[in-house]
């Protein structure tokens, strides 16, 4: 086994690799996941990731041991909910427009927290961001599918409000253990929302790339950025993770053969440009390397956990 504590696994350059494998691990999955909805439908491939997650996570952290205060226990049931919709409004999303597309278009959720929480000279790249967006849905043309960007821009919303309701959980339990807990609400959540219909589809081979797509996300995401934490300043990871909608259109371009226009690439860069610059503003005075216990707020729009909901 690697010991990724010595030597040259224990740099900068080492917590670099780390995060980039993870956001590559992220989008791989969410490609994977488009593919297979053919067979199973966009909630469906959704409930059975979010099924197998649950039961990872379970099986690995156990929660019942953990005991919860009654306003943390439904702060994170709260959060499984928002959990159930992100993933099932983003997958939704995905089969309709362009994976990177949807990607940045969801990346607004997490950059919009951070721009109206940072100094006023960091909310500009509002600015960028809104042409970046104008660049990916193109309103101009007739063409773009209204109800693929509504979806998008809805799982935004939800990834927002799990930044916020994360950081709240985190202030009673540790992220691990809230993720432990809000991930079978969420499993239990949507399975409500899509219903018997979709078991009826279910066997064997199904059932196993489910549990590969859990693993992709979020176990080994969430794995992987955890020992990035431990290697990167805030500013550092948060300039990584900007980097997310831009993998996002490479990997919709290798493995869908989604190949984008010059208008897609343009508002790609737009977004991931206001998230580097929203991180860089809001990192500009030196910060010691975060913990991995403590990694609910990490640059200017990272993950507020790692390797979030999307699983």
């Amino acid at each position: 086994m690697i010991n990724f504590s010595q030597g040259r696994f224990s740099g900068a350059g080492s917590g670099t690799v780390m995060a980039g494998a993870a956001m590559c691990c992220v989008q791989l999955g969410l490609a994977a996941s488009v593919g297979l909805s053919d067979r199973l439908g966009s909630e469906g491939v959704a409930w059975l990731r979010l099924a197998w997650a649950a039961l990872i996570l379970v099986a690995f952290t156990r929660p019942w041991r953990t005991k919860l205060s009654r306003s943390a226990l439904l702060t994170c049931v709260v959060l499984g909910v928002v959990t159930a919709g992100m993933t099932l409004l983003f997958m939704a999303a995905a089969v309709r427009i362009p994976l990177g597309t949807a990607s940045a278009l969801e990346f607004l959720g997490p950059l919009s927290v951070a721009v109206i929480r940072g100094n006023k000279a960091g909310r500009w790249w509002a600015l960028v961001a809104a042409g970046g967006v104008a660049a990916l849905t193109e309103p101009w043309h007739r063409g773009t599918d209204s109800i693929g960007v509504l979806l998008a821009l809805s799982a935004g919303a939800c990834w927002a409000a799990y930044i916020l309701l994360t950081q709240r959980a985190g202030d009673e339990v540790n992220g691990l253990q809230a993720l432990a807990v809000s991930m079978p609400v969420a499993a239990i959540a949507t399975t409500f929302v899509v219903g018997p219909a979709v078991f009826s589809h279910l066997d064997w081979p199904l059932l196993l790339l489910g549990a590969g797509l859990a693993l992709l996300m979020p176990v080994i995401p969430f794995s992987l950025e955890l020992l990035a934490l431990r290697r990167l300043k805030a500013a550092t990871f948060g300039t990584l993770m900007s980097l997310e909608p831009a993998i996002a259109a490479m990997i919709g371009f290798v493995v869908l053969g989604q190949a984008p226009g010059l208008s897609a690439v343009i508002g790609v860069a737009l977004v991931v440009a206001a998230g580097i610059g929203v991180t860089l503003q809001d990192n500009a005075s030196s910060q010691p390397p975060l913990r991995a216990e403590n990694n609910d707020d990490v640059g200017g729009v990272a993950r507020a956990n790692p390797a979030e909901a999307r699983s």
